[in-house]
């Protein structure tokens, strides 16, 4: 079981990676004014989503085999999993959103898309406080 503990928490970073890096990518986007900067920021956003999708699911893939394996132990799992959850239509959300900038129908502010980086980092933190300590 520890392997796939530690595979989870290999492909969790790197589908973290992705999550933090491709809102910052859409902060860009929606800055920018010139159409060849735009289209080389939809290329790289379209990759970077490729590229870590397959990490997304293989971290909840791997996540889902540890909770089965808990034997759904403590209200904090489920807690976690509800964040999971979250962070799952987070991902899809971006995806949306880089479609939209891509096609030029995004109607959104580098600010709401400042805040909108954000959301990861948050339930990153909860979802390693609610791991570590446990607390119902």
């Amino acid at each position: 079981m520890l392997y796939v503990k530690a595979l989870h928490i290999v492909f969790v970073v790197s589908w973290f990676a992705g999550l933090f890096y491709l809102p910052r990518l859409f902060v860009n986007h929606a800055m920018v004014e010139d159409a060849v900067t735009r289209e080389r920021l939809a290329l790289m956003e379209h990759k970077l989503y490729r590229f870590m999708t397959p990490l997304g699911v293989l971290a909840v893939g791997f996540g889902l085999w540890l909770w089965f394996g808990f034997a759904f132990q403590g209200g904090w799992l489920h807690a976690k999993t509800a964040l999971v959850g979250v962070l799952i239509a987070y991902h899809l959300l971006c995806g949306k959103l880089m479609r939209d900038l891509a096609a030029d129908r995004c109607v959104r502010s580098h600010v709401w898309f400042r805040v909108f980086n954000e959301i990861p980092v948050l339930i990153l933190f909860a979802i390693t406080f609610l791991v570590v300590l446990k607390p119902f």
